[in-house]
């Protein structure tokens, strides 16, 4: 039956076309022709505006998933496949989700019968208002603790002076231990106040004293044997501020071997110049490094002593300095600080 209708159609059209004549039949296969041309213009276009759309999702920063109105994928980008999992456990918009160490803000819409998605990597952004908060709950502690550590510093030099021979070692081992709850508050106050850095010209040989006088008032019981070899040259940056981030290395390779199997420790660090920038190197022979990826992470820290705040906060001061730290020998346990001068 179909194919009678169809013979029919067929029969009607060739009678038509023939009743047209041969100008006429021109213009219509030339419009028909045109006709044909601009649909496959169309659906060029649609395709090539359906590849840049889908391009557009795919770098978007976001993962994206469309359903239809009956729950299943229309679509979803790469990122949505690769995050399919936290969709299991979503109760509701907006929600924010903790998966595989990421904390992720899930947001929906509904637009045209389908559902739209949308998953935001937010851990950066709560990881900087957790350690703004941090930084303001540690900046507050260290104004509290600090004006009754400075009157028990005061106490402890003046007791100093009155007690007997046999008694100064004590009191000496409660001034490095006061000396480095002040070098705490310090450090806490700088990183959560900001850095304001003064250059002036200074001689390497003058730091590498300060340095010095710094380690005979830390507190160890292993036998450690620190190596300078610093260039006698001057050089310009913060000395208050350079002399903080070299100390923090060097107390964190103290701990490092007093955490270590080593029976005796040694520390070697010294400085090269090229051009336009100062290096300085730290190497110890104490603990292996458990995982360098959270070493300049603020409160982050495996060690007894310290707050893990003095990487941060050197890391703070170098950059201000134009430079950059970085484990240049991992197996040798070296680093490297460089700033431009």
């Amino acid at each position: 039956m179909k194919q009678k209708i169809g013979e029919e159609e067929s029969v009607i059209s060739n009678e038509l076309l023939n009743s047209f004549d041969a100008k006429d039949k021109q213009e219509l296969l030339d419009l028909l022709n045109e006709f044909i041309l601009q649909s496959y213009k169309i659906e060029k276009e649609f395709k090539d505006y359906k590849a840049l759309y889908e391009g557009v999702i795919e770098i978007m920063p976001q993962a994206i998933w469309v359903f239809n109105d009956n729950g299943s994928i229309f679509y979803r980008n790469t990122q949505a496949k690769q995050l399919q999992e936290i969709l299991v456990n979503l109760s509701d918009f907006p929600q924010e989700i903790d998966y595989k160490k990421k904390t992720y803000l899930v947001q929906g819409n509904v637009l045209e019968n389908k559902q739209i998605i949308t998953a935001t990597d937010i851990t950066v952004q709560k990881r900087q208002e957790r350690l703004a908060a941090m930084g303001q709950i540690s900046a507050h502690l260290a104004h509290e603790i600090r004006n009754p550590i400075g009157s028990i510093s005061l106490l402890a030099a003046t007791l100093l002076k009155k007690v007997d021979t046999a008694t100064k070692p004590i009191i000496f081992e409660l001034q490095k231990s006061l000396y480095r709850v002040e070098r705490q508050i310090k450090a806490t106050l700088l990183f959560s106040r900001g850095l304001n850095i003064t250059r002036e010209n200074y001689c390497l040989l003058d730091l590498q004293q300060e340095l010095m006088m710094i380690v005979d008032q830390y507190t160890y019981t292993k036998e450690i044997f620190v190596h300078y070899d610093f260039m006698d040259s001057m050089v310009n940056f913060d000395f208050d501020l350079m002399g903080i981030v070299l100390q923090n290395f060097i107390y964190n390779a103290i701990d490092a071997i007093e955490d270590g199997d080593c029976e005796s420790g040694e520390i070697k660090i010294w400085t090269e110049k090229k051009e336009d920038e100062l290096y300085f190197f730290i190497q110890d022979n104490g603990r292996a490094i458990e995982n360098k990826n959270v070493l300049f992470e603020p409160f982050e820290t495996t060690k007894f002593k310290g707050n893990g705040l003095g990487l941060a906060l050197s890391l703070q001061i170098v950059e201000a300095h134009g430079g950059y730290i970085e484990l240049f020998d991992e197996e040798k346990k070296i680093f490297k600080i460089m700033i431009k001068q």
